[in-house]
């Protein structure tokens, strides 16, 4: 499936929005249209370049809200439709 994301492509530039791909959840996955997030001083940290662990291109904000589109095979715990706060 389509979707646009707000993407950092190298550390220290603006954040480019553009359309990506998404996969299919995997077995154990499930995929969030994700409807609110914010953006933390750990994106800060990874969009300067000084994270360690910063690997770009990348698509940052991890605390977000939204609603199940799909699940995987082997998911039992959320079905499509529920409301979420993925970690």
């Amino acid at each position: 499936m389509k979707s646009r994301a707000a993407v950092a492509f190298k550390p220290g530039e603006p954040l480019q929005i553009v359309e990506i791909d998404v996969e299919e959840p995997k077995a154990k996955e499930v995929l969030v249209k994700i409807l609110y997030t914010s953006v933390c001083h750990t994106d800060a940290f990874t969009l300067s370049g000084d994270d360690p662990e910063g690997v770009f291109p990348a698509v940052l904000g991890h605390e977000g809200a939204g609603v199940v589109v799909s699940v995987g095979d082997e998911v039992t715990s959320v079905k499509p439709g529920d409301h979420v706060i993925p970690l």
